[in-house]
């Protein structure tokens, strides 16, 4: 080979290699190959050293979190120890007066008019805001809605002095759950009000959940106007609703009695939990990560909303233990009340406008902590096609996408954001154990909740080190 060629290949050779780097700049950004050794590195120290998985248990142990019970108290408690162990370079707790509903020890149901099935008790739970029944048994005889849109059509001779049984099912032909739950439940959120609004004395609704077994899944009703009378609401297990729809078919005129003695309490003193690792080079500039910390006095509270919290905890103690130095400043909170109020979202809104904070992003964790799958942006098309080019190293975590849609209730009240975001975890599990007693510990899986913190972790070092 002659010496002009053997220049010519080499210059061929290096045009080639210098094409295929400006490709890679154009679409992972200009320091992907350093970033691939961290996002290895945040990946195995999730999955080996399940942190936040250790950390659940220790929060299941406190129990539910419902926001201005003892619990809740002793889980911010813990939440704020977590943080300066972990060695935060900030820490704080941000008042915030929380609405106070107990729901007591009384929860009873039963038929107590029927041919074959007095006496035949019935799987029940207070929903949130609910009244008791004054320490007496409120009897009355019942009538189904199967749709809650068609309970516009009835009257109050159709209603008045009953108990009105809210029967629409989780429906199971769409793929999406929370499109599924979203349909359904409107009958837990309004149903006990529009029934008052007739005459009712009583609304029983069936579990928005996709697990066919008998245990209430609950919730919050909304509040009821000062024009509309309080009555009690309560969820009922999946089983025990259509038994009760196939009775009513067979024996309409069956009377049911119910006692409870849950009662709201006024409002007290909460917090919402606040941490910080400051940023390297612009730290006025925030991301924040989290969730809301308090949860639905049923079981432990474990996917809806403490494995995910704690995935966001997590993200911080990464960004320490691994030093990864973030440009920016990232802040974890936990925000209290969403369940029953969002006091600690608009607590926290609110600070942040009055300051004029900058927030590059806010993610925020609320759909359980199942397999990785996604991010919504609730923001323009040029912020997702800057995230997009990111999409090979989060692929890593098994997050396969990043489109159009919401980032959640919390997340969503912060003013002037330049990217709101929703980690999105495969969902066909999560409305089994949803504000249920089958939200425990056990349910949660370690390695996809591992593999969820190391996904909300490498996004939030990334939108860190680049911007948005």
């Amino acid at each position: 080979m002659s010496g002009i060629k053997f220049v010519f290949l080499c210059l061929l050779l290096c045009a080639i290699i210098v094409g295929g780097l400006l490709k890679i700049d154009k679409l992972f950004g200009e320091h992907e190959l350093n970033y691939s050794a961290a996002v290895d590195d945040i990946i195995t120290y999730s999955l080996e050293r399940r942190i936040g998985y250790k950390w659940l248990r220790e929060l299941c142990d406190i129990g539910p979190r419902l926001s201005g019970s003892a619990q809740s108290m002793e889980a911010i408690k813990w939440a704020e120890k977590k943080f300066i162990e972990m060695g935060c370079d900030t820490v704080w707790l941000q008042p915030v007066m929380v609405p106070k509903w107990v729901r007591g020890t009384l929860e009873h149901a039963e038929i107590v008019k029927s041919k074959d099935h007095t006496n035949r008790k019935l799987s029940i739970a207070s929903l949130g805001r609910s009244i008791g029944t004054d320490g007496k048994i409120l009897r009355a005889s019942v009538i189904e809605v199967k749709d809650f849109k068609s309970f516009a059509s009835y009257t109050r001779e159709d209603v008045e002095g009953k108990i009105v049984f809210f029967n629409e099912p989780f429906d199971k032909s769409i793929p999406g759950t929370f499109r599924a739950y979203g349909k359904a439940v409107q009958q837990r959120a309004k149903g006990a009000i529009e029934a008052s609004k007739l005459g009712a004395v009583a609304a029983i609704v069936r579990s928005v959940t996709s697990k066919p077994d008998n245990v209430p899944h609950v919730g919050t009703m909304n509040s009821f106007p000062d024009s509309v009378k309080q009555i009690p609401g309560v969820a009922i297990g999946v089983e025990d609703a259509e038994f009760l729809s196939n009775l009513l078919v067979v024996e309409p005129d069956i009377e049911i009695g119910l006692q409870l003695d849950c009662s709201n309490l006024g409002e007290v003193l909460s917090y919402n939990v606040i941490a910080e690792v400051k940023g390297s080079e612009l730290p006025d500039e925030l991301i924040v990560v989290g969730g809301h910390f308090d949860s639905w006095d049923k079981g432990d509270g474990a996917h809806d909303d403490g494995a995910p919290c704690i995935q966001t905890m997590e993200t911080l103690h990464q960004m320490i233990e691994l030093g990864l130095k973030p440009k920016r400043t990232i802040r974890c909170v936990l925000f209290i009340n969403e369940e029953n109020g969002i006091r600690g979202a608009l607590e926290y809104a609110k600070y942040a406008e009055e300051n004029n904070e900058i927030h590059v992003a806010a993610i925020e964790s609320d759909r359980g902590a199942f397999i990785p799958q996604g991010f919504n942006l609730e923001d323009s098309d040029e912020v997702l096609e800057e995230m997009q080019r990111w999409l090979p190293l989060l692929n890593k975590a098994k997050i396969d996408w990043i489109r159009k849609g919401g980032s959640g209730v919390d997340v969503s009240k912060i003013k002037n954001v330049t990217a709101k975001i929703g980690f999105v975890p495969d969902d066909q599990r999560y409305f089994d154990v949803h504000h249920s007693d089958n939200d425990v510990f056990e349910s949660v899986n370690a390695r996809e909740m591992q593999l969820g913190t190391a996904a909300i972790t490498i996004l939030t070092y990334l939108i860190s080190q680049e911007g948005l």
